[in-house]
Parts: structure tokens; C-alpha cells; sequence
């Protein structure tokens, strides 16, 4: 009887680890570059024009949106210090309305970068089994640590976005750090290489002069009610694959 109860148990905990196993999906191939971009928000390089546009069109919180309240596409392309990113944002309304920019920073239009350096899955919300960078429209870079509390993470993203009439072209330079970084740690981000694969998804937040922001869409498809698990399970990240 013991014995069957120490295989119950055995079996139990090898099922719980199947289920909270990370599953790749949303897979991408990600070319890699010789010459980085100038980040200038003008993508002006022609290597960009080379790159397949992903959508930005699941709508994780908020009600129906029209097309020309909102759209949006990215490139990716990465070399040894990042990955860099291109996104081309129609948006209607750009609001910024927080004054700190610790303080209630996700009701303001920003990008949002979500990075698992091992492609391990897993909960994040206080520790850097990974990351979800709001990337503000001052270039203020944030997200909760392991105090619990939100801090500033602009050496992680360098970002410069310009704006043409209802479009806003956004390039990102996104640093990839394990999990071992904390906020008091020397920790440097990974060098990356051709076979690594990292867990990614991409959101805009989007405000259109309310006290919140109303909608949140991302670039992978979360299934269940609640979509918004970015910020807290990397499980629900897609995965790039990086080639050379």
C-alpha cells in the first residue's frame, strides 16, 4: 500500500510538470544582421524591407476596436548584443497621462516586450525568469523585480519612435538577460547565437484619452477568458528561433 501511494504521488508530480512545461508555439525563424540600425524611428535601412511583418492583432484586454483606431505589425531581426525590432503603430490618439512614470504606467500608449532569455516558460511577475518591459512613450523603461516593486530598466531597451500623421514607427533595441540578473546584480545580458531560442511576445497598450488604457493587444494568440497572463506566465510567450 505504501509503495503505491509513494507511485500515485510520483506520477502526480510528473503530470503537474507536464502541464506547466512551456509548449512552443507561435514559432519564428529570426534572420540575423551584419549592421545594426541607427534607432532613429526613421527605418530607413533596407535590410528592413527584406523582413516578414508579423501582426499585432490579438486583443488581450479591452472591448472591439476599429482598424483605424488601431493596427500594428513588427520585424525582428537580432544580432550578438539583441534583438532589434521594428514596429509600425496606426493609432489615432498617442496619450501620455502619468506624471511619474513609476507610477500607473501601463493606462499610457507603450510598448510592451515580453523576453524569456531560455525559452523555460514559467511565473515572472517578482523575479527575471522573464521580463515584461512597458516601454514608455519618454523612453522609460519598466517592470516589477523581485522587491515588488517597479523599477526603471533603460539599459535593457534602447528605443526612438517618430510619428507621421496616425503612424508611429518604433525601433527597439532589446538586450537579452538571463534569469540570474537582479536589480542590485552585476549581471550582463547573454550574447546571443544562431540555435538560441528565446520566449517573445509583443502588446501595445493603448489609450485613447481615457483614465485607463482600453485596449491591450499582443502578438500571440492566448487561449482561455483571461488573456491578459503576459505579465505574470511566460508559458503564454510564442518562441523565436534565431538564424544565421
Amino acid at each position: 500500500m505504501k509503495w503505491t501511494l509513494i507511485l500515485i504521488v510520483l506520477v502526480s508530480l510528473l503530470s503537474c510538470s507536464d502541464i506547466e512545461k512551456k509548449k512552443d508555439t507561435h514559432i519564428s525563424t529570426v534572420t540575423y544582421i551584419e549592421d545594426a540600425p541607427k534607432l532613429d524611428g526613421r527605418p530607413i535601412e533596407n535590410f528592413w524591407n527584406t523582413l516578414e511583418w508579423y501582426p499585432i492583432d490579438q486583443n488581450w484586454i479591452g472591448g472591439p476596436f476599429e482598424h483605424t483606431d488601431f493596427n500594428g505589425k513588427y520585424r525582428i531581426a537580432w544580432k550578438e548584443e539583441g534583438l532589434y525590432l521594428l514596429l509600425e503603430i496606426v493609432d489615432d490618439s498617442i496619450y501620455k497621462q502619468a506624471k511619474d512614470p513609476l507610477k500607473l504606467w501601463w493606462n499610457d500608449d507603450s510598448v510592451l516586450v515580453y523576453v524569456d532569455q531560455d525559452n523555460s516558460g514559467g511565473l515572472h511577475r517578482f523575479n527575471s525568469n522573464a521580463f515584461t518591459y512597458h516601454v514608455a512613450l519618454d523612453g522609460n523603461v519598466v517592470d516589477l523585480a523581485e522587491d515588488k516593486e517597479a523599477h526603471f530598466f533603460n539599459d535593457h531597451i534602447i528605443s526612438a519612435h517618430k510619428t507621421e500623421g496616425n503612424t508611429t514607427y518604433w525601433e527597439l533595441l532589446v538586450k537579452v538577460y538571463p534569469d540570474t540578473y537582479t536589480t542590485s546584480s552585476n549581471v550582463e545580458p547573454a550574447v546571443l547565437k544562431k540555435g538560441d531560442k528565446i520566449g517573445f511576445a509583443l502588446a501595445y497598450g493603448d489609450n485613447d484619452q481615457s483614465e485607463k488604457r482600453e485596449n491591450l493587444i499582443g502578438s500571440v494568440f492566448i487561449p482561455g477568458e483571461d488573456k491578459n497572463q503576459g505579465w505574470i506566465n511566460a508559458n503564454s510567450f510564442g518562441t523565436l528561433i534565431l538564424d544565421k
